[in-house]
């Protein structure tokens, strides 16, 4: 059963808790919509210094916006542009401290400084991606990285 809970300890032990929580928020649930949608404001609530959480999805040419929290977003994403297209293209998660250094970043949110975007991956099929801005530069570190991945994968656990 779900249970929304303030977030405790080490930031590791907070992803931890915040899996769980996802965990619950997905059991029995099998739309990648209803999922996305759930799982965005769960992270939008409980990590602080964002101002999008979201998730595009791949639909065999390029990445189109799914469900997230934010500001409007950029609707359609083609593989070769930008943060989330390299984390599609390359299938590995992109942490960038400065959005405005990295070559051919969109910027659908001009205060977005910062970003991390894990992609969505079951076997060999790409979903999608899973994308967070921030407005802190360098907002997100290895620790952020590796509990966002795990997040992710419960969302593509969510699927099967």
């Amino acid at each position: 059963m779900f249970t929304a809970s303030t977030l405790s300890g080490r930031k590791s032990e907070q992803y931890a808790q915040l899996v769980e929580q996802a965990r619950a928020l997905l059991d029995g649930e099998r739309d990648r919509v209803a999922n996305a949608a759930n799982l965005s404001a769960l992270v939008n609530q409980a990590l602080p210094q964002l101002n999008w959480v979201g998730f595009y999805f791949f639909d065999g040419t390029e990445l189109v916006v799914g469900p997230f929290q934010g500001l409007p977003a950029c609707v359609r994403i083609p593989l070769d542009k930008g943060v989330c297209g390299a984390a599609a293209s390359s299938r590995s998660t992109q942490r960038v401290a400065d959005v405005h250094e990295f070559p051919g970043h969109i910027a659908c949110d001009a205060a977005s400084r910062s970003e991390v975007v894990v992609p969505l991956v079951r076997g060999d099929e790409l979903i999608g991606v899973f994308d967070l801005d921030s407005p802190v530069p360098a907002r997100f570190d290895a620790d952020d990285q590796a509990g966002l991945e795990a997040l992710a994968q419960v969302y593509v656990e969510s699927l099967a």
